[in-house]
């Protein structure tokens, strides 16, 4: 009879056990246990929102504004450098726990992942070289267009009609793009507004933006979807930064103005 209960005992604790684990690991698929790190995929060469300086060390726009958010969290930042092209799969494998690097919001990725409001306005822009003769997009036709895989530019592309006249190369990231255009292998290049003005900055007399824009958009936090108190609280976060004017301290810095959405 002891043995019964003993054993029945054994069992009953064993049961209470596995139901705690099960809790928890629910708890943390879904978010809604406190991380002392949050990871945050970006990619490292998407001047001036995130990358790596002269000394190798990851800067920009994003990073200062991610730093600020999860200073205002209580928590601390890791930045991970992904392949963009798989960046809504690290999210929702839980290899990331964000991804904030220029990242536009579209609806198809409202399908698949959760937004911050946005924050930053952009557009979708052809670049050339300033001595080209290409003054228009439909002079693009018959052209060599280089545009980053997997990317808002490559959408915006795509919805125009010049997009099945151009020659397309696609491209891991712009930096590769810009240099195939100043080698001559692109006649141009289409990128985000906010990228391109920067590079400008960095190699005066270089590029030139065609005055037609091909898509405005905006730029948001992507979050992985079910983890809504991450959302909320990164938000919070955000609203803060904008009231006391963290945000627009930030802006300033890259920008030389406040271009924070409020």
């Amino acid at each position: 009879m002891k043995r019964k209960i003993a054993l029945f005992f054994f069992m009953t604790l064993i049961i209470l056990v596995l139901a705690a684990c099960g809790s928890s690991s629910k708890e943390e698929s879904n978010g809604t246990k406190d991380k002392e790190t949050l990871i945050i995929g970006i990619d490292d060469k998407f001047a001036p929102m995130g990358f790596r300086d002269d000394q190798n060390e990851i800067v920009g726009f994003d990073i200062d504004m991610a730093r600020a958010a999860a200073e205002k969290m209580g928590v601390e930042v890791e930045f991970q450098p992904i392949d963009w092209t798989t960046k809504e799969s690290e999210l929702s494998s839980g290899r990331i726990d964000l991804i904030w690097n220029g990242y536009t919001i579209t609806d198809e990725r409202k399908q698949k992942v959760l937004f911050t409001k946005p924050y930053l306005e952009n557009a979708q822009v052809v670049v050339t070289l300033v001595d080209s003769p290409i003054t228009k997009i439909n002079e693009l036709a018959g052209k060599q267009v280089g545009v980053q895989a997997l990317s808002s530019a490559l959408d915006a592309l795509n919805e125009h009609p010049i997009s099945n006249e151009v020659n397309l190369n696609e491209y891991k990231d712009n930096v590769l793009a810009l240099t195939d255009l100043k080698n001559g292998r692109l006649d141009a290049v289409v990128i985000d507004k906010v990228v391109v003005e920067y590079y400008m900055t960095q190699e005066p007399d270089t590029f030139t933006i065609l005055e037609e824009e091909l898509a405005p958009e905006q730029y948001g936090v992507g979050v992985k979807k079910g983890n809504e108190e991450l959302l909320e609280k990164l938000q919070a976060a955000l609203d803060e930064m904008n009231e006391d004017g963290t945000a627009a301290e930030i802006s300033e810095k890259w920008f030389g103005e406040d271009r924070v959405l409020k």
